[in-house]
C-alpha cells in the first residue's frame, strides 16, 4: 500500500495501477518509491509557503558553482528559477524544514527505514554491474 499519496488524485491511480501490475517482487519496491516521490513532492510545495525572496536566490547562487548548473540558473533568472527542486530545498532547509525528516515524517520511520535499505541495496547491485 502506498503510504504517502499524492495531492493529486489522478496521480494515486495511476500510482496504484503501476503497483498492481508490477510483479509480485517489484510490489513492495514500488509502493515505498510512490510514497517517498510523493512525499517529497509535497515537501517542494511547502516552499511555496515561504515566499522565497530575490535575496534568498542571491545566497543560493552564491553557494552553487558559477559554470554549468549554476550558469543556467543564474542566465534564467529568479522568476523561471524559483520552483527548481534545488532552490526549493534551499528555502525549506533555511527555514528550517529538512527534507530528510520531513519525509520519514509523512512515511513514518519503519517505512522510510525499509526504502532506505532497498535503495541501498538497489545501488550497491547496480555498482556491481
Amino acid at each position: 500500500m502506498i503510504i504517502v499519496k499524492h495531492p493529486l488524485e489522478h496521480c494515486n491511480q495511476a500510482q496504484e495501477r503501476m503497483v498492481g501490475q508490477a510483479p509480485a517482487p517489484l510490489k513492495r519496491w514500488h509502493e515505498l518509491m510512490f510514497s517517498h516521490g510523493n512525499a517529497t513532492y509535497r515537501y517542494h510545495q511547502r516552499a511555496t509557503g515561504f515566499e522565497p525572496t530575490g535575496e534568498d536566490w542571491n545566497e543560493w547562487l552564491e553557494g552553487i558553482e558559477a559554470e554549468g548548473f549554476g550558469r543556467l540558473m543564474r542566465q534564467g533568472g529568479f522568476e523561471k528559477g524559483k520552483r527548481s527542486l534545488p532552490f526549493t530545498r534551499y528555502v525549506n532547509e533555511k527555514n528550517d524544514l529538512g527534507m530528510d525528516e520531513f519525509v520519514r515524517q509523512l512515511m513514518g520511520q519503519d517505512e522510510y527505514e525499509e526504502y532506505m535499505r532497498m535503495l541501498q541495496a538497489d545501488q550497491a547491485n547496480a555498482d556491481l554491474k
